[in-house]
């Protein structure tokens, strides 16, 4: 009797990583976990990043917040089609006559400004603004923008703000009429020289005589 011829399959001898891990599904097993890990550490990245970034906006609100307090006067001023160039040199000139100059998100700027004099611009604050603070007299921030915007008409004057009052960019000719610190000093001791009752007459004006100057000036302008 004659047998069938048998056919033998032969297996491929089982990889060293399949003997360890015991058989191929375990391999894809592994193959799959390792994408997972891998979206995880991707995801890790991402989240670590937005951590990140919320920081730095903690940090930006804080330091406009604590500017915004004491600040004497604020211009928010349109910048689009400024060179890098020129946002330089306005940096520069800031720093050389007392105003604190920074390109914020209007987000970040409504919440640093909660509770300073400079709350009402917030319904304002819309589209790519710089933020110009005067921090040692009145008009410097009105000087700096309408002095750079003599030669670079891509600057403009959005908002003016002080003493708790919103003005129209318009207004930034007034502030920038304020007198400087020297000449603050210069006309208190002129009055200084004079009687006592006169020094006592300006020591009692309020502070918001400065406002009334501005809405007087903006009144003469629309007539």
């Amino acid at each position: 009797m004659v047998l069938p011829e048998q056919v033998f399959i032969l297996e491929r001898p089982p990889s060293r990583c399949q003997m360890a891990l015991g058989s191929r599904k375990d391999v894809v097993s592994v193959t799959r976990l390792g994408a997972v890990a891998r979206r995880m550490r991707r995801r890790s990245g991402s989240e670590e990043a937005m951590a990140l970034n919320l920081a730095q906006k903690k940090e930006v609100v804080a330091e406009l917040a604590n500017v915004a307090a004491s600040a004497h006067s604020l211009v928010a001023a349109e910048y689009l089609g400024l060179t890098v160039e020129q946002l330089t040199e306005l940096r520069k000139k800031a720093r050389e006559s007392g105003v604190f100059l920074r390109v914020a998100k209007n987000t970040l700027v409504r919440r640093a400004v909660e509770g300073t004099d400079y709350e009402g611009t917030s319904d304002q604050l819309v589209g790519p603004l710089l933020y110009a603070f005067s921090v040692e007299d009145p008009g410097a921030a009105g000087r700096l923008v309408q002095e750079f915007a003599k030669a670079n008409d891509k600057l403009k004057a959005k908002i003016v703000a002080i003493g708790g009052k919103v003005y129209p960019g318009s207004h930034v000719e007034v502030l920038a009429s304020l007198p400087t610190r020297d000449q603050a000093l210069s006309m208190l001791l002129s009055v200084m020289s004079q009687p006592a009752t006169q020094l006592v007459r300006l020591l009692s004006e309020p502070a918001s005589q400065i406002t009334r100057v501005i809405n007087q000036a903006g009144q003469q302008k629309a007539a």
